[in-house]
Parts: C-alpha cells; sequence; structure tokens
C-alpha cells in the first residue's frame, strides 16, 4: 500500500530552498546565485516557484549547501504530481482489458 502525504505537505522546492536555505544563510538571491554559478533571473525564477528545479541545479545546492540533490528532486517530484492530480480529470485515456 502506498502512502500518502497530505496535500499541505506539497510545497514548490524553490520557495522550500528560499525559505529554509538561501534566507536562513542570509544570502540575497544574487549572493546564492553567484556562490552556485548560475544566473540571478535563473535562481528567482526557481526560488519564486516559476521554473521547476533541474538535476543539475539540486547538485549544486547540494555542493554549496549540503542539502541531498535526490531529496529536493523528490520534492520536485511530489509537487509535479500535485500539479497533475489537480488536472486529473482533465486526462482522458482508454483503460486496457489486459491485466498488468
Amino acid at each position: 500500500m502506498a502512502v500518502r502525504l497530505h496535500a499541505s505537505h506539497h510545497i514548490h522546492p524553490g520557495r522550500w530552498l528560499a525559505i529554509e536555505i538561501v534566507e536562513a544563510h542570509g544570502l540575497s538571491v544574487s549572493d546564492a546565485a553567484s556562490r552556485l554559478h548560475v544566473t540571478r533571473q535563473a535562481l528567482s525564477a526557481l526560488l519564486n516557484g516559476r521554473a521547476d528545479l533541474s538535476p543539475t541545479m539540486a547538485i549544486r545546492f547540494e555542493k554549496v549547501f549540503g542539502i541531498d540533490a535526490e531529496t529536493i528532486l523528490r520534492m520536485q517530484l511530489a509537487w509535479d504530481i500535485r500539479q497533475a492530480r489537480a488536472q486529473q480529470d482533465a486526462i482522458v485515456v482508454e483503460r486496457s482489458l489486459v491485466a498488468a
């Protein structure tokens, strides 16, 4: 049986990174972007939830701040699934008659 998390546990990883990592370290977006070797615009888009967390960016955060890349990528996946579930009634499929 799959464990289901309450919807309140799903947060965009960028918002979490902004609060728990960047702000917690007392960094501005520009300072964090400089440490991560990315543009301020790219980091700002992620931290404000306008861009998804990529595996490369996850590794950057791991290298700079010590947070496990896989952990924050799982946050991204949970967020993506939540967004898809919100639209699941619009997803049209035909069920297979063959059992998997």
